[in-house]
């Protein structure tokens, strides 16, 4: 999710993982590091390919990363291993430095069958994969008997330089800003923080920003393959990771070994499209969470015959809300109404949410916003102690890094009535969000990125018609772009962000047959 609180390219696993704002242990022999975590000397990418890593057993996480404690013992037994991965921070001119990457490591069960590495990232873009790794390795239990399961903090994200913007008390106050402005008075102070935000991130972070984009970490990605000892990478990326996994694709289409794509951004829609589309999106999920409530009848807490009823009152809350704030329970904190459009949005990301949404919604029509202004803590990152993760920065940074299309108010005032007839409750919050990189120091990267792969292994590219964070479209249009023979779309007739973490054994079914036994499914293939 963006910084100007519009979710986009978010997942389950990666909504819930913590990250904050400290610097990484980055480094190079000889180099000596600065505040931004870079270090000075010479970082040649083929030299680099030769390094060996030091893997040892994990730390707590940073508060970069969320902190915590340390991860558990995987499924299967064994332990996590962690080691850095150092990269150029430019590689179009190496003697501007390095930097170093966090990564997790489970070795495989099976070892006289192991076929290499298998390579997650978890989506964000902003989400630490080596916080993520542990808390999903559940899901990935059958895999890792032949795989070596490997995930990373992507530059600027978590443990890896992490991008840092402003401090836990203002951001505090910048969440709980009106992100859907009415008068002038409201849009002043909307721009103004936004304004603020991306002055800190340049304050802090300048040096880093223009070097967090996809392009880098696609290309962080072939460096880690190398230095793992694959010839070929395989790769499972989910929601943003689709987008990382296409761009590095595109670029290495010869070392595309078995990959999966799961919740897939849409590589032909540019800021606007992306956004409207998940306008549309969360609005679908919120449809059948309502139609859900109304054929469990009295059982559901929330008052309504049909549809349309329940959303109102969902609506109402909003609006009301965005008058008055109410308390969050005890916590001194109020909630406010783009305080609890966020926490909606999280709690349509999974099925299983659900309940909490329809407890949170009922709470705070009584007049206790506590459960929704947790949720929308969860999206931005914040710890109970009030610490936040770098989560946002980071996902600001990258998004701003990659997208070139910058939005005035007039533009975005514009847009308004598109994106209301989307969606009642989150096409203002949408809309809005389109200013997001309004006042960003770095300029971006493309429109809509490049995801074209002549040459590749097959990619499974798996969409769920439920999703709404990565709408359904997505995954044909992948296909689509990635090029004859080379996508391969596997549909699940489901709800929720994502297909394979639902934990529906026909889309598990196909993917482990892909990933351990190289079986490509049926292209067309259905779920449900």
């Amino acid at each position: 999710m963006e910084h100007h609180r519009a979710p986009r390219k978010r997942n389950r696993a990666a909504a819930f993982s913590a990250a904050a704002v400290l610097l990484a242990a980055v480094g190079c022999s000889g180099g000596a590091k600065d505040e931004d975590g870079l270090t000075s000397g010479t970082a040649d990418a083929a030299e680099l390919a030769t390094q060996k890593l030091n893997w040892k057993a994990c730390p707590a996480p940073t508060a970069a990363q969320g902190t915590g404690s340390t991860p558990s013992a995987p499924p299967g037994g064994g332990e996590w291993k962690c080691a850095t991965l150092k990269v150029p921070l430019d590689y179009a001119a190496p003697k501007a430095g390095t930097l170093d990457l966090a990564l997790i490591r489970a070795e495989a069960t099976d070892k006289g069958h192991r076929i290499g590495s298998l390579v997650f990232n978890f989506g964000g873009p902003g989400g630490s994969g080596v916080t993520t790794l542990p808390a999903a390795a559940s899901d990935y239990a059958a895999l890792r008997a032949r795989y070596d399961l490997v995930s990373f903090d992507p530059r600027g994200v978590g443990a890896s330089a992490p991008v840092r913007c402003e401090n836990d008390s203002q951001l505090d106050t910048y969440f709980s800003q009106d992100a859907t402005p009415d008068d002038a008075a409201e849009e002043k102070t909307y721009l103004d923080g936004l304004k603020s935000f991306a002055t800190a991130c340049q304050d802090n972070s300048g040096a880093v920003l223009p070097h967090v984009g996809t392009t880098s970490a696609a290309r962080d990605m072939d460096l880690l393959r190398q230095v793992l000892g694959d010839r070929k990478l395989n790769y499972m990326g989910i929601s943003y990771g689709t987008e990382l996994g296409g761009v590095y694709a595109h670029l290495f289409p010869h070392n595309v070994g078995r990959a999966v794509f799961d919740a897939v951004v849409d590589p032909t829609s540019d800021v606007e499209q992306g956004a409207i589309g998940q306008a549309k999106g969360f609005q679908l999920a919120l449809d059948n969470f309502a139609k859900d409530c109304v054929d469990r009848g009295d059982k559901c807490l929330l008052r309504g015959a049909n549809v349309k009823e329940v959303e109102d009152v969902v609506v109402k809350l909003i609006a009301q809300l965005g008058d008055k704030p109410i308390p969050a329970g005890n916590s001194g904190r109020r909630l406010t109404a783009t305080q609890a459009t966020n926490g909606i949005a999280q709690a349509l990301y999974s099925k299983e949410y659900w309940p909490l949404l329809e407890q949170g919604v009922d709470e705070a029509e009584g007049g206790n916003g506590a459960l929704l202004l947790a949720l929308s803590d969860a999206m931005n990152g914040r710890g109970k102690d009030g610490t936040y993760s770098n989560i946002q920065a980071a996902n600001a940074a990258i998004n701003c890094a990659d997208f070139k299309q910058r939005y005035s108010l007039e533009q975005t005032k514009a847009k308004l009535p598109e994106f209301r007839r989307a969606s009642p409750v989150f096409g203002d919050f949408m809309a809005w969000g389109l200013m997001g990189c309004s006042a960003w120091p770095v300029a971006g990267a493309w429109t809509t990125p490049d995801v074209s792969a002549p040459g590749s292994a097959p990619i499974v590219v798996v969409g769920n018609t439920g999703d709404p964070a990565t709408p359904y479209q997505g995954a044909k249009n992948m296909v689509d772009k990635l090029g004859p023979g080379v996508g391969v779309e596997l549909t699940y007739k489901g709800q929720g962000h994502g297909a394979y973490n639902s934990g529906d054994k026909c889309v598990q079914g196909a993917v482990n047959a892909y990933l351990l036994e190289g079986k490509v499914p049926s292209a067309g293939t259905v779920c449900q």
